[in-house]
């Protein structure tokens, strides 16, 4: 069978959330955060790089390590976690690194500045080079440093950049988000300079820089309102995740909403100002999806970063899925879109074949893990913890990568196979489930075949027929019985 892509679509045991994917050259480089499989706090590994033929997508290439966090002077310090990175070829035909630095489950890393690491090519390896500074050497703190995204406009870097937390919008402003920054604690930014900068330390800003890639050469400025109310971004107010791209002659600013679990984007003629909303690209719960509710997510949700980029004629949206019951494990994944005539980027379903270029082929062996649906049909909302409930899961043990805690009720959706007729489904699993895994072409839809379940002490291959049609279609597994299974294997046999 020819090689394949499926999501996530790097190697199974890896975890690079917060991606941001560029073409230099002839091959596309992923960059990102560097989580810890089955990680205790974000973003513990240190920065590696992934990069993939432009012509081939299925063939993506570890390029190693190319920054460790202990190159960074704040290292020695509570800072030891380097968090979402972007790079930009500069004008000098050098690449560099833009991140900030942070502590233990995020704390610290909204005060210190954007560090800039340096290499000769895309793979690096990079080295420390210095922070965002003003002329006179001293570092740019304005606003929120945070998630830094670069983009080289046509020989003018640009660096955006910011959070922003939810708290109500009150008549007096200043003095509201002063008192809530205070009890946040986490800004290291006093009253009164709070009171003194102009609109809010908080929202999406961009600040240019000088061809040394360092110095500040226009000073920051808010892009977006950082008031919602009444504009266009009320229902999607921007919280992080800072991410710009330029389509022909219009900018795209990409960023995740204060929903937490979608990537929106805004438009604008404009680098720095009159950005109107657009939609939602993705997120990574399908909820907006045709009009899912929140409450219907098909995943554990959370965090997300990502951004779009066309690669070989074809656009595509990078984001990031959860794992192991927490934010702390995060993988990529990929989707295509379409950016239409008119600029708008309709939201795309989350799917097992984001990268493939087409379903895949209902043939062999694949990890179970590839489930883009995973759901007991109340799963929860992520955020800075690792979950105790009992929730189905894509988790490991050893060398072994499944999904665990599979209980009555529990459905693994994938999307979408190419059928060539009748097949023998087969599932690798272990467990205490005594029942019935149905098998379903939709959602509450016809039932196209079964699997006995029996438990197993060790990891067993159970098989059940489906009568499917020639074509291509998603399987949805919903297991019906008592006790608790795993699953680390799907597998289709000739019938």
């Amino acid at each position: 069978m020819k090689r394949q892509a499926y999501n996530p679509f790097l190697p199974i045991h890896e975890y690079i959330p917060d991606t941001e994917p560029h073409v230099f050259g002839d091959r596309v480089y992923l960059y990102g955060s560097h989580d810890k499989e089955g990680g205790e706090t974000f973003c513990m590994r240190d920065y590696v790089v992934y990069s993939a033929p432009v012509e081939d997508l299925t063939n993506w290439r570890y390029e190693g390590t190319i920054y460790r966090a202990d190159q960074d002077p704040a290292y020695p310090t509570d800072r030891k976690y380097m968090y979402a990175p972007d790079v930009v070829q500069g004008n000098d035909g050098k690449y560099y690194l833009y991140y900030c630095m942070s502590g233990r489950d995020g704390k610290g890393g909204y005060f210190g500045p954007i560090s800039v690491a340096v290499s000769d090519t895309p793979a690096g390896k990079y080295r420390y080079l210095g922070y965002v500074r003003y002329p006179d050497g001293s570092p740019m703190l304005d606003y929120v440093c945070f998630d830094p995204g670069v983009i080289n406009d046509n020989g003018v870097i640009r660096i955006y950049y910011g959070t922003q937390f939810p708290y109500e919008e009150e008549p007096d402003f200043a003095e509201n988000e002063a008192h809530i920054v205070e009890e946040m604690d986490m800004f290291h930014k006093c009253r009164e300079e709070i009171l003194m900068t102009t609109g809010s330390v908080m929202g999406p800003c961009m600040v240019v820089v000088e061809d040394d890639m360092l110095t500040v050469k226009e000073a920051p400025k808010h892009i977006i309102p950082y008031h919602t109310k009444g504009t266009s971004f009320e229902e999607h107010p921007f919280f992080e995740a800072s991410s710009m791209r330029k389509v022909g002659e219009k900018y795209y600013f990409i960023y995740s909403s204060w929903k937490n679990h979608e990537l929106c984007y805004a438009t604008s003629d404009y680098p720095d100002r009159n950005f109107t909303f657009g939609g939602t690209i993705v997120s990574n719960g399908d909820v907006g999806y045709q009009g899912r509710e929140e409450k219907d997510r098909l995943n554990m949700t959370g965090t997300t970063h990502g951004s779009i980029i066309q690669i070989n004629g074809q656009w595509y949206v990078f984001y990031h899925r959860l794992t192991h019951k927490s934010d702390y494990s995060r993988q990529a994944c990929a989707e295509k879109i379409t950016i239409l005539s008119d600029g708008t980027i309709p939201q795309v379903e989350i799917t097992s074949c984001g990268l493939n270029g087409g379903p895949l082929m209902a043939d062999g062996k694949y990890p179970a893990v590839i489930a883009c649906n995973i759901t007991n049909g109340h799963m929860p909302h992520g955020s800075n913890r690792i979950y105790t409930d009992s929730f189905p899961n894509v988790t490991h043990c050893g060398e072994d990568r499944f999904i665990g805690e599979i209980q009555n009720g529990t459905m693994l959706g994938y999307k979408y196979f190419a059928f060539s007729g009748k097949k023998i489904l087969g599932l690798e699993l272990r467990g205490t489930g005594t029942g019935t895994i149905h098998v379903y072409e939709q959602i509450n839809g016809k039932e196209v075949g079964s699997i006995i379940i029996s438990p197993a002490e060790n990891w067993e291959m159970q098989k059940g027929v489906l009568e499917i049609t020639e074509g291509v279609h998603p399987l949805y597994l919903v297991y019906e019985g008592d006790g608790v299974i795993d699953v680390k294997t799907i597998c289709f046999l000739e019938s």
